[in-house]
C-alpha cells in the first residue's frame, strides 16, 4: 500500500527485482505528477554546458524538496529534467517551486525550463497509468521507480503544450540548498560510458518486457562493481579540491543513481564496447519485432549532480548521467529510431505520394 508520502512499505535492494510488473502499486488518483525538461537540451550540451542542463534537471528536485519540507516524495532524475509525484496538498508548492526554477533556469543559466503539472486521475483517463516501487540503492538512499506508462504519456503531452505551468517572473530564486556539480567528470576506466534507454512499445505486456530488460541488465550486472560508472578510487572534488576518506567514497557511489526503471531502462554505466555489442544483439531485433525501442549514446565521462537533502544529509543522493549528451542525446536517438520505423512502415504511400510529407513533426 501506498503511504502518504508515496512509499510502498518495501523497498528491494536487488534492481533486478523492480523489473518485475507485480511489485509495483498504483499511485491514489488525487496525486499529482509533474514533467520538467530543457528545451533544445542537446543543442545546449553539444556546446559544452553540460553541466547547466543537468544542474537544471536536478534543480527541480532540490527545490521541491525543500519548499515541501521533506524529500520523501517519489522522484527521478532524467539528465535534462526530472519528473515527480506530489499529494494534493502539494500543489501550492509544487507550482511555485516549478516557477521559481522555471525563472532561474531562464536568468542565470539561459536556459528554457519546459513545466507541467497534472493528477494521476487524468493520466488514466488515457488508459495509462502510473505506479511506483522502491529501490534501496543502499542503506541510506531509496530512489522511486515507475511504470505503467503513464509519465512517458504526460511528457508527450506537456511537450504538445497541454497541462504547462507557465513560468513566473524570477522575484524569487528557488531554494536549492544541498545541490552541487563539484566533482569533475569522471572518465571511463573500460572503454565506454553508455547511456542506455530501453522503453516498451505499449502493445508488449510488462512480463515479456521485464524478462527482456534482465537480459540486458545481467550482459552489464556481469562486468566488476556492475559496470558502475563511478571509479574504485577516490576522485578529487573539482571545485573545492577537497578529499573525501575511502568510506566517504564507498557512500557516495552506493547512493548514486546509475540505474534506474522509469517507464522503462535508464542506465548509465561503464562498459567495455563487447558488452555493448551484447545488448545490441538483444535489442536490435527486439526493436525490429516491434516489441521495444530504444537509444544508446558513447561517451568519453560521466557526470555527477549530488544533492544532501536537508531532512536527511546522511541519505545523500547522486545523479548520474554521460558527459557527451547522456541521456538526452540517448532519447534523440530513440525518437530517430521511432520515426525510422514509421517511414519503413509508410514507404509505399511515401513513394506513390512524394508531394505529401508523412514525417512526425518533432516538438
Amino acid at each position: 500500500m501506498i503511504n502518504s508520502h508515496g512509499q510502498s512499505h518495501q523497498a528491494f535492494d536487488e534492481f533486478s527485482h523492480v523489473l518485475d510488473p507485480d511489485v509495483y502499486e498504483p499511485l491514489p488518483d488525487d496525486w499529482l505528477v509533474g514533467i520538467t525538461d530543457v528545451v533544445n537540451s542537446t543543442t545546449a550540451i553539444r556546446s559544452g554546458r553540460y553541466e547547466d542542463v543537468n544542474y537544471a534537471g536536478a534543480s527541480v528536485i532540490a527545490a521541491l524538496g525543500n519548499a515541501w519540507g521533506s524529500f520523501d516524495f517519489p522522484f527521478v532524475f532524467r539528465g535534462d529534467g526530472a519528473a515527480f509525484a506530489l499529494p494534493p496538498q502539494g500543489i501550492m508548492a509544487a507550482t511555485s517551486a516549478l516557477r521559481q526554477v522555471a525563472g532561474f533556469a531562464r536568468a542565470d543559466l539561459d536556459l528554457t525550463l519546459r513545466i507541467g503539472l497534472l493528477t494521476v486521475r487524468e493520466i488514466r483517463t488515457s488508459g495509462r497509468d502510473v505506479r511506483i516501487a522502491r529501490y534501496a540503492a543502499s542503506e541510506n538512499a531509496t530512489y522511486a521507480m515507475f511504470t505503467g506508462g503513464g509519465l512517458k504519456w504526460a511528457e508527450q503531452q506537456i511537450k504538445n503544450g497541454r497541462y504547462l505551468v507557465k513560468p513566473g517572473r524570477y522575484a524569487t530564486k528557488p531554494d536549492l540548498t544541498g545541490l552541487s556539480c563539484d566533482w569533475t567528470p569522471f572518465p571511463s576506466q573500460r572503454g565506454e560510458i553508455l547511456s542506455l534507454l530501453v522503453e516498451p512499445r505499449d502493445h508488449l505486456s510488462p512480463e515479456v518486457f521485464a524478462a527482456m530488460a534482465k537480459r540486458v541488465l545481467a550482459v552489464f550486472d556481469a562486468a566488476p562493481r556492475q559496470s558502475h560508472p563511478l571509479p574504485g578510487g577516490i576522485p578529487t572534488d573539482g571545485d573545492s579540491g577537497k578529499q573525501v576518506d575511502a568510506k566517504g567514497w564507498s557512500e557516495v557511489a552506493a547512493n548514486s543513481d546509475f540505474r534506474k526503471f522509469d517507464d522503462g531502462l535508464r542506465l548509465t554505466l561503464d562498459c567495455t564496447r563487447e558488452q555493448i555489442d551484447k545488448a545490441e544483439a538483444i535489442l536490435v531485433p527486439a526493436r525490429a519485432r516491434g516489441e521495444i525501442n530504444f537509444g544508446l549514446h558513447r561517451q568519453s565521462h560521466a557526470l555527477m549532480t549530488c544533492l544532501v537533502p536537508s531532512d536527511r544529509p546522511d541519505s545523500h543522493l547522486h545523479f548520474l548521467d554521460g558527459m557527451g549528451g547522456g541521456y538526452a542525446s540517448a532519447a534523440e536517438k530513440m525518437e530517430e529510431g521511432a520515426l525510422g520505423d514509421v517511414v519503413r512502415h509508410h514507404a509505399p504511400s511515401l513513394r506513390t505520394q512524394p508531394a505529401r510529407d508523412h514525417r512526425r513533426q518533432e516538438i
